[in-house]
């Protein structure tokens, strides 16, 4: 496994009652764009208030972004700014309940954002990468997006826009 472009270890021991500001260097923006495909990630940063309940450490605060993502239809340069809650939990990875290859395992909306860590410390970087991760749309289109569909055949001059639009001309074909 590769290490984590954006880590930042921190150990439960040792957590204060003040938020922890984590911001991703140049190189680490780099790195990250890398990772999620993006053009760049020209900023990161997140403020997050830990608090340990025993071994659990619960997360939360918001994250922050500035990006540069290719429309999904025509490629061109789309920048955006990312404004996202964050909030999970780090458990001790012997608490998680293994599951053989064939069980079929049901999660409950609070085990979700479940993180597992082993010793004493854990990634927080990593688990802010992660929700950058999630916070991005895969779909988004640019203002030239309804150009390329129609250069490249996908949508005739005339015809309606819009998801419904589109919904109702795939029934009409099939």
């Amino acid at each position: 496994m590769n290490a984590p472009e954006f880590s930042r270890m921190v150990d439960r021991r040792a957590l204060t009652i003040h938020p922890l500001r984590l911001e991703a260097t140049a190189e680490e923006c780099a790195a990250l764009a890398r990772r999620f495909a993006l053009m760049a990630v020209q900023r990161l940063t997140a403020e997050v208030v830990l608090e340990a309940s025993g071994e659990v450490v619960r997360g939360s605060g918001r994250l922050a972004a500035a990006i540069i993502q290719p429309c999904a239809v025509s490629g061109e340069e789309l920048p955006v700014t990312l404004d996202a809650p964050l909030s999970f939990r780090f458990v001790p990875e012997n608490a998680l309940a293994p599951a053989t290859p064939d069980e079929e395992i049901e999660l409950a909306a609070g085990e979700l954002d479940d993180l597992p860590y082993s010793g004493t410390a854990f990634d927080l970087g990593e688990a802010v990468a992660q929700e950058l991760g999630l916070a991005i749309d895969p779909f988004l289109t640019g203002p030239d997006a309804d150009t390329a569909r129609r250069e490249a055949g996908i949508l005739a001059e005339d015809a309606p826009r819009g998801a419904l639009a589109e919904a109702l001309a795939a029934l009409k074909k099939g």
